[in-house]
């Protein structure tokens, strides 16, 4: 009797060992391969954004799924190439012109002239930089180093994007097959659930890309105003890195404020404080007001969720929480809604 007992406590806890170390195991791998996860996770999210869009030139120009995917694509992707040219060519202007005055800048900045100069006279530091002239240019060879990786970081950069693009247009190309296949081995009650879910998924995810387009475009044109207002030149063009920017929930609009009142300071240091301070105020009302009545609206969630979610998001999983946070608790009110009992609402009160 003891003997049976021994062997079934023994088997128990070789159960609970392995369970243990199937968890680890599994974790380990997530936390190994987070980056192609996270990739793949973006690919379907432009996927499910795409989609409809898809459908709808297959359905009405062309009767090939993949030349509609093709030319959706290239539309969309031809759209984002013409908005970089926009940034990018007026930059490249800008640093051509700056490396051409590079030595005059340097010369009258010695001197304690110039913008530059003046402001390293005023709050003290033309001195040190004149007593301390190899350290500076020793710190400087020392930026070479950071470069490198920054060169590095960049080209990652670079081959996710083109991994995640490839990935979304395999996912929109496969969509109707894959779906059929899942629906036909469920069976037709599980099937009419599943495409509710899915089409649930769709809706929060699109709403979700658009309210978070039109609070870039508020913050883009607001930038604009301020920076004409003040005379920044370029202002169209750092008004729309700083919409870019701002697609990243919580943090973006303060990315763009760092290049804007950057931008600001160069023109003047009365420019620099007016557009610091009008980020700091857009800042709290976007986080606090604009984001969560425009997502309330187009997620289909109340204000507070949308709020609360991209919080804890942001502080448990840092910008990839944030960025997924609010079609996340879209999501589960989806589910919620299909899962929970008959006469119970999402929120857990009686129907």
């Amino acid at each position: 009797m003891g003997t049976a007992e021994d062997r079934h406590i023994a088997r128990r806890a070789l159960i609970v060992i392995g369970l243990v170390l199937a968890v680890v195991v599994g974790l380990g791998l997530l936390w190994f391969t987070r980056r192609v996860l996270i990739w793949i996770l973006i690919a379907a999210f432009l996927a499910v954004a795409l989609t409809p869009l898809v459908d709808r030139v297959e359905r009405r120009l062309v009767r090939h799924r993949a030349t509609a995917t093709l030319l959706v694509f290239l539309a969309v992707f031809g759209l984002l190439a013409a908005v970089g040219a926009v940034i990018l060519v007026p930059l490249l202007d800008e640093f051509g012109r700056f490396a051409d005055r590079a030595p005059a800048l340097l010369r009258q900045t010695r001197a304690g002239q110039g913008p530059l100069g003046g402001l390293l006279d005023r709050v003290g530091l033309l001195d040190y930089t004149r007593h301390h002239s190899n350290q500076v240019q020793r710190y400087g060879g020392e930026l070479r180093k950071p470069a490198v990786n920054l060169l590095r970081g960049v080209l990652q950069t670079l081959a996710g994007l083109v991994t995640v693009v490839v990935l979304a247009y395999l996912m929109v190309l496969e969509a109707p097959r894959m779906i059929r296949t899942t629906l036909g081995a469920v069976g037709a009650g599980a099937g009419a659930r599943l495409r509710r879910i899915g089409r649930g998924t769709s809706r929060v995810i699109t709403g979700y890309l658009s309210g978070n387009l039109l609070i870039s475009v508020i913050c883009g044109l607001g930038t604009y105003v301020v920076l004409a207002l003040v005379g920044v030149p370029f202002a169209a063009v750092i008004a729309l890195l700083v919409a870019i920017a701002d697609l990243i929930p919580l943090v973006g609009a303060t990315l763009g404020a760092i290049v804007a009142s950057g931008a600001g300071f160069l023109r003047s240091p009365t420019a620099g404080i007016v557009v610091l301070v009008f980020f700091v105020v857009y800042q709290q009302v976007e986080n606090h007001l604009l984001q969560p009545l425009i997502m309330s609206r187009a997620v289909r969630l109340n204000p507070l969720t949308v709020l609360v979610s991209v919080l804890v998001a942001a502080e448990l999983a840092g910008l990839v929480g944030a960025l997924l946070a609010i079609p996340a608790a879209g999501i589960v009110q989806v589910l919620l809604r299909e899962f929970a009992p008959a006469g119970t609402a999402p929120d857990g009160r009686r129907g």
